[in-house]
This record gives C-alpha cells, structure tokens and sequence, in this order.
C-alpha cells in the first residue's frame, strides 16, 4: 500500500520489513482502530519497558486511553513518548514448510506523547468514546458517571498523527516454489472472536430484559 494519504511518515514509523504491507492513509488506520476497543501501551517507566492493556475511543484525530494503570505509568515519565498498538489478527496463513508459515493481522503503532485530560467536558467526551467503542448504545442507557467518578477515573489523550498501518492477508506464498511438488494441503485458516450470549447478573430481578443494543451484538464478529 501507498505511503501517501495524511499520516506523517518519521523514523518511528517508517516500515523497514514488509514494506509492500504498510500504509500510511488515514482511512487504513481508522479503518483497524474502529474493529476494536483493545490496545497496547508501552511506556518507559523507572528506566524501563512497561506494557499494559487497557481500553480505548477514539473521537476524530484523538485515541483516548482508560486506566489507573496508564495514567500512573505516564505520570511517572511526563512528557515521555508512548507506542500504542492495536492488532486485529484474522487468519492462520499454514504454508508447506514451517518457514512460510505466517500471520494475516490488521496492526496500527502510534507515537506520541499523550497528554492527561482534566477538563470535566472533554473527559465525558472521552469516557463516552471509551463506551460506545466496545459497546454502541450502553452510555445513554446506564447512569453517566458522577463528579466524584470523575475525579476518580483517569483518561489520557494521544494525536493520532505520528503512525503507520500493516496489514496482512492472503494465502501462502509458496504456491510456484518447489515446494508446490510436495503435495502438502496448503491455505488459510480463519480467526474469528465473536460476542457470544448475554449471561444477566444472578441477582438482577425478573423481569428486566436486555436493550437491543445488547442483544443485536451476540454472535457478531469483532473486528469486521
């Protein structure tokens, strides 16, 4: 894929292996960030690597990032630059021999350093995108957080502006090499992570169903 399409191309993100599956668009990288709400953040804390999964939303040109976890990695290192990955793996490529054997995945890695966000309205902001990321609809349908939740609950905000896209898919690439002749089944085998049924909270009264919100979820595929 192309290089061209908005996203600044620095030393960071300049893909160096793999070249063919890279991007640089925009609409790529908004494209992988939308099929989840999971990431990665890594941080230098202490002098050394630290790693923590921890939920996201994204709102326009911004990835807000949820948790005590970050927030205190990042106030132990103010001002350090941060990589956040999301990957989307899709398939099993199973080659005929071990050594082609690979990966398809959908993976975004942005820089930047983030910034903590203490206004009350952009934090709601935020929250609401963290929610409706992983769950479309449940905001507006449960109680929103009080001032005291608030003030209780950390958000980090990161310019989606220094990142880059890899994308890999399709079958083996040994289809022509010598090892064709071996008669070895060879392809794809998909990867799928599905919402399964709702389990009700034992305690919650009778009665009380579901939204559709909720219900439209089960069985839909992640990452689609």
């Amino acid at each position: 894929m192309g290089g061209d399409g908005g996203l600044s191309v620095t030393e960071r993100t300049r893909l160096r292996r793999g070249k063919e599956k890279g991007s640089h668009r925009r609409e790529d990288l908004h494209a992988v960030l939308a099929g989840g709400f999971l990431c990665h953040l890594g941080v230098v804390v202490d002098g050394a690597p630290m790693v923590v999964p921890t939920v996201y939303g994204v709102e326009g040109e911004l990835i807000y990032l949820h948790g005590s976890v970050a927030s205190r990695s990042l106030v132990q290192a103010p001002g350090a630059v941060v990589c956040v990955n999301v990957t989307q793996v899709d398939a099993l490529v199973l080659a005929r021999s071990v050594f082609e054997h690979s990966v398809n995945y959908r993976s975004v890695m942005i820089y930047g350093v983030p910034r903590l966000v203490t206004d009350p309205d952009e934090k709601l902001r935020g929250l609401r995108a963290l929610s409706e990321q992983s769950a479309p609809g449940q905001w507006d349908y449960v109680r929103q957080p009080s001032r005291k939740e608030l003030a209780a609950t950390s958000l980090v905000a990161l310019e989606l502006t220094e990142a880059s896209v890899k994308i890999s898919a399709g079958p083996p690439d040994d289809g022509e090499s010598p090892d064709a002749e071996l008669g070895l089944w060879a392809g794809v085998l998909p990867i799928e992570t599905r919402f399964g049924q709702l389990a009700a909270d034992p305690v919650l009264p009778d009665g009380i169903e579901p939204p559709a919100h909720l219900t439209e979820r089960q069985g839909q595929a992640l990452g689609r």
